[in-house]
Order: structure tokens, then C-alpha cells, then sequence
């Protein structure tokens, strides 16, 4: 670290906070950051909320094998897009974010201030006009920790559950599939990656920035789910198997996915996996933090643009793969 670089030890938390807030975007709520706890508008008189955490070393490295450094920004970035993902699986529009940040005092200013940005450039880009940073909290510790908490708005609609399959239904994706997966791979390896936009292997440098900054589907993506007749959804986050068994398991049924399209889409990432040594089916089936949303639907729905059918509900229980046990499973945080 440069010697001259001002790390947030060097500063008390009224003068830190002074540099964050500017760089939060438009304050959308009806009382924002400042008080003791925001006031936001809930119309529909219903809130939509969920939680997620980022953890340095856990969901993150500052700096990785591959010679990429993780920026503030990637990390307010990947906040957001985790964040807003879960709200749209309920079929509903995110409303508003509370972020608490726990530093270590070496931590450098201009790191944390880029975060704020990225907060502020994800929800620009991710989320409704709706939405914007509320408030949080600051904390001292021994590592980065991100956790968001994460608002939306039903909009007068039912919730989307993970429980509503029937056998029958159509399973559909929207969104991309072991991009992240790929990305993380790329930077885990001995590729250099310390200046992606330099990069001598667009394909490679392209997961890497799937992985660091993640681009769930459009906005509109989970509502329009909910509007369609959507019976069930969720955010694929820990790997399309893993999650398509959340449905599965929820809502008492079988699922087997597509295996020919899947694998088209494997293919489409063999030329980097083999740059790797990797499957590119596993990050398919098995990779997560793409944030794609995977929804059921009644077999004579139309299905929202973007969603591509690429399996089917049936009696029984479990995840199949082309009839067969599938050969990657996803991501779980407490795996040994």
C-alpha cells in the first residue's frame, strides 16, 4: 500500500460516512440516510425483504492467484445484483437497500469510496428507479464484510413462491448460465488477469468480469415471471441443480432438465474451460452468482421474453439431468 494513501483509521466515522454518502446516488425514500432508521414507502402495504452478505476471503479476495485486484466497486456491484436478484425472484421491484460495512482500520479510503459508487452504479443499472441505498451501518473488524438488506414491492401481485410447481409445468431460465463459474476459474488460475481490459483472451477476461461483476437479467425480468402465471421461482445463486432441487424439494415434485440445450450452452464455454483444464458443463449445471432467475409455468403460458424452456416438472422427487443423475451438484457455504 502507498505510503500516502489515507485508510479509514485515519479518519473517525462522521468524516468517513461524509465521503460515502455523496457517491450513493439518488436517495428515493421517503427519509433516507441520516437519522436512526430510513422511512420508505410501501403502496402496496406489503414488504418484500431479504439479506445476503459478502465475506473477504469467503465471497471474495482483494487480490487473486490470477493477478486480479478486487475493487470497491466490483464489490458494491456484486452487492447490489445478489441483492435486487432475490427481490425478483418474489416476482416483485426492489425499493430500497441497507448496507452495513465492517473495515479493517488498513482498509484505504478510496477503496470504500469506490464501493459506494458501485452501490450506486448497480442500482442504476440492475434495479428500478425505485431503488436507492437507505442507510446502514459502519463496524470495525478484521476483514471486509458487505451485508445488504434488501426491500421490494409486490406491486398489488402474489409472491412468486419456491413451493407452487405442479407436474406438468414448464421449467424456464432467463439469464446467463456458468458464465460466474467460468469467471471465478479464470481468476483461481495462473492466467493473468491483472488488467482484464488487457487481456490477450477476450473469452477469459469476460468470465472473469461475470464473476466480479455479475449482470442478472433485466429488471423487468421477475415480475413480468409473476405477471405470465408464473408458479414458482427463485435466483439462481449456488448452481442451476442445486437450485432447481430448492424448487423440487419445495414444492413436493420432480424436475428434469433438458440435457441436449444445457449442453449447447456448455459448449458455447468449451474453447475457455479447455484453456483451464475445466468442464464447461459443470459450471453450467453446477456454477453459481450468475443470478438468472429459474421459473416454472403452466404448460400453455406464454413465456416472458428472455425465458427459455430448458426442462420439465414431473411426479416424484429430485433433479435429473436427461433422465439421469446430473454430473455437478452447485455451491454450498458449509461444504468441507
Amino acid at each position: 500500500m502507498p505510503s500516502e494513501a489515507l485508510t479509514v483509521d485515519q479518519l473517525d466515522e462522521k468524516s468517513l460516512l461524509a465521503r460515502i454518502f455523496p457517491r450513493l446516488g439518488p436517495d428515493t425514500a421517503l427519509l433516507g440516510p441520516g437519522d436512526d432508521a430510513a422511512v420508505i414507502a410501501a403502496p402496496d402495504g406489503r414488504t418484500v425483504i431479504s439479506i445476503d452478505t459478502l465475506v473477504q476471503d469467503a465471497d471474495f479476495r482483494l487480490l487473486w492467484p490470477s493477478g486480479y485486484r478486487t475493487s470497491g466497486a466490483d464489490v458494491g456491484w456484486k452487492c447490489v445484483a445478489q441483492n435486487v436478484s432475490d427481490i425478483r425472484a418474489m416476482g416483485a421491484v426492489p425499493t430500497s437497500l441497507v448496507v452495513s460495512l465492517t473495515l479493517p482500520g488498513s482498509t484505504e479510503v478510496a477503496w470504500v469510496e469506490e464501493l459506494a459508487a458501485g452501490l450506486a452504479a448497480g442500482i442504476e443499472s440492475l434495479a428500478f428507479e425505485r431503488c436507492s441505498v437507505v442507510g446502514g451501518d459502519l463496524g470495525r473488524g478484521s476483514q471486509i464484510v458487505v451485508t445488504a438488506a434488501v426491500t421490494g414491492d409486490l406491486e398489488g401481485r402474489d409472491p412468486v413462491l419456491r413451493s407452487g410447481a405442479r407436474p406438468g409445468n414448464v421449467l424456464a431460465h432467463i439469464g446467463s448460465l456458468g458464465l460466474a463459474a467460468g469467471g471465478l476459474a479464470v481468476l483461481e488460475s495462473n492466467v493473468d488477469m491483472a488488467d482484464p481490459g488487457k487481456s490477450k483472451d477476450h473469452l477469459l477476461a469476460v468470465l472473469a468480469m461475470a464473476q466480479c461483476r455479475p449482470r442478472p437479467p433485466r429488471t423487468g425480468a421477475g415480475p413480468e415471471a409473476a405477471i405470465a402465471g408464473a408458479t414458482a421461482m427463485l435466483d439462481v445463486s449456488d448452481g442451476l441443480v442445486r437450485d432447481a432441487g430448492r424448487i423440487a424439494r419445495a414444492s413436493g415434485v420432480a424436475i428434469d432438465l433438458d440435457a441436449g440445450y444445457l449442453a449447447s450452452r456448455a459448449e458455447l464455454l468449451a474453447p475457455a474451460a479447455a484453456r483451464l483444464g475445466a468442464d464447461p458443463l459443470a459450471w453450467v449445471l453446477g456454477g453459481g452468482e450468475d443470478h438468472g432467475l429459474l421459473a416454472t409455468f403452466p404448460p400453455d403460458a406464454v413465456l416472458p421474453e428472455g425465458f427459455v424452456r430448458i426442462g420439465e416438472v414431473t411426479d416424484g422427487e429430485g433433479v435429473t439431468f436427461g433422465g439421469e443423475v446430473p454430473p455437478a451438484v452447485g455451491w454450498d457455504h458449509f461444504a468441507g
